[in-house]
C-alpha cells in the first residue's frame, strides 16, 4: 500500500465513507460541525454544514436551528442519499446529551438521521431515532435504514419511502457496527458493551445471537458470497472470522491495539482494519486471517473505506486528516 494523498482542512473525521459513485463523505463529529465531501481527484466538493431546521421537517416540538455532529454515513443502492448519524443534537431542546458513558437509566436525549441528496449535496430530510446513533446500515433493496443506538440500547429501524422511525428493536450495551445479508433479510450488529453479536430478522424483527465472538465487537463486514463474517474486537486487538453456517469464530489474528473501523475488498479477498492506538492501517488476507502489510498513518485512525473502481483506500485520522492509499 502505497500512500497516494493526505488531506488536512477543518475536519475531524470520525468516518469516512464511499457513495460506490466517486463521492467521499467524512463526517467530522462536533468539533467542525460538517461533512466534508471529496472526489476522486482528492479534491473537496463541498462542506456540508450540520446546523437544520427541525421545524422543516415536520417534528412539530422542535422548532427553529439546531446543529448536529456527524458520525457514520450510508448511501442508497445507487448513491442517490447520504444518511447520516449525529451523536447529538445541540440547541435549547437538546438538555440531556449521551456520551460514550452512558447508562440506560440517564434516558439521554434522542437525536436525528439525515438525508443529503448527493446530487445538491444538501440535506433534504431530518428523521429522530434513538440517543446517540453511530452506525447506520442501508439494505441491498433501499427498503429499510438501520442505525444503531449506543445509548438507548436499541436499534432503529427507518422507512426511506416514509422517511421516519417504524421500529426500535432494544439489543443490549453499546450497539455500534451493523451489517446486512446481500438478500437484505437478516442484519448482523455488534454490540460493543459484550463479547455478542445481535442477528435480526428484517422480516418479522426477531432477534438470536452470535454469543461469545470476542471482547468490545465494533465493526462488521460480511463477504460477498455471505459465508463469513469479520469482526473487529476492540478489546483484544484482534479481527474474528466467523462462519455463519455454525455461528462460530474460524480464525482470529491480532493486528493492532484497539482495531475500530474496516473495509472489504470488493471481491472479498483482503479486510483493512484501522489499529486506533497503534496509528496503523492493516491488510488481512481473508482466507487465512494472515496480515499481509502493515503501515503507519496519522495519529488516531478511525474510520476507513474501499474505492473497487481505483483500488484505493481512504483513512480518516480523527486527529484530523484523511490520508488516501494505492493497493
Amino acid at each position: 500500500m502505497s500512500l497516494k494523498k493526505t488531506i488536512f482542512g477543518n475536519i475531524s473525521p470520525k468516518s469516512i465513507v464511499h457513495s460506490g459513485e466517486g463521492l467521499f463523505f467524512a463526517q467530522n463529529m462536533m468539533y467542525s460541525h460538517n461533512i466534508t465531501v471529496y472526489d476522486r481527484k482528492y479534491q473537496l466538493v463541498k462542506t456540508i454544514d450540520d446546523t437544520v431546521d427541525l421545524g422543516k421537517y415536520s417534528q412539530s416540538k422542535f422548532k427553529g436551528k439546531y446543529q448536529g455532529a456527524p458520525v457514520e454515513a450510508a448511501f442508497s443502492n445507487q448513491g442517490d442519499y447520504a444518511w447520516i448519524s449525529n451523536y447529538q443534537m445541540y440547541g435549547s431542546e437538546f438538555k440531556n446529551p449521551g456520551d460514550d458513558k452512558c447508562e440506560l437509566s440517564q434516558k439521554t436525549d434522542n437525536s436525528f438521521l439525515y438525508r443529503i441528496n448527493t446530487k445538491t449535496l444538501e440535506v433534504e430530510k431530518a428523521i429522530e431515532v434513538g440517543s446517540v446513533p453511530k452506525f447506520v446500515a442501508t439494505s441491498p433493496d433501499d427498503g429499510l435504514v438501520l442505525v444503531s443506538n449506543w445509548c438507548s440500547w436499541d436499534l432503529s429501524v427507518v422507512d426511506p419511502n416514509q422517511n421516519k422511525e417504524i421500529k426500535r428493536i432494544r439489543l443490549g450495551r453499546y450497539p455500534r457496527g451493523i451489517v446486512i445479508d446481500s438478500a437484505s433479510e437478516n442484519a448482523y450488529v455488534a454490540i460493543m458493551g459484550t463479547k455478542d453479536i445481535a442477528t435480526v430478522n428484517l422480516t418479522n424483527f426477531s432477534v438470536g445471537w452470535l454469543k461469545n465472538i470476542g471482547n468490545s465487537p465494533r465493526h462488521l463486514s460480511l463477504d460477498p458470497a455471505g459465508k463469513y463474517l469479520y469482526a473487529t474486537l476492540n478489546g483484544e486487538d484482534d479481527v474474528a472470522k466467523i462462519d455463519l453456517s455454525t455461528g462460530k469464530v474460524v480464525k482470529k489474528v491480532t493486528t493492532g491495539e484497539a482495531p475500530r473501523s474496516m473495509a472489504i475488498s470488493d471481491d472479498g479477498q483482503f479486510l483493512y482494519v484501522v489499529n486506533y492506538n497503534s496509528n496503523t492501517v492493516s491488510k488481512v488476507r481473508a482466507t487465512d486471517m494472515k496480515v499481509m502489510e502493515t503501515v503507519k498513518v496519522n495519529e488516531n485512525p478511525i474510520g476507513i473505506t474501499y474505492d473497487a473502481q481505483t483500488r484505493q483506500v481512504w483513512v480518516a485520522c480523527y486527529s484530523g486528516s484523511i490520508m488516501v492509499f494505492q493497493d
